[in-house]
């Protein structure tokens, strides 16, 4: 299963939702679908947010719009 790719205005979106509202990973994730499918299931991706989070806080929103190798 190919990975599906986010654009980086909905990256900011539920960086800045989660850090507004004080969402967990947990609950941004599911607030805005971001699912990975393992074993036919699907799963909250609870990491992808964490990683999004890293790079805007290390970053600013200019590092959410960086091509990188690993799947953000």
């Amino acid at each position: 299963m190919k990975d599906r790719k986010y654009t980086p205005e909905f990256k900011i979106e539920v960086i800045e939702t989660k850090i507004r509202e004080k969402l967990s990973s947990y609950e941004a994730t599911r607030r805005f679908n971001l699912m990975i499918k393992s074993n036919e299931r699907e799963y909250p991706d609870h990491h992808r947010v964490l990683e999004w989070k890293r790079i805007y806080l290390e970053e600013g929103k200019e590092g959410l719009y960086k091509e990188r190798t690993e799947s953000c």
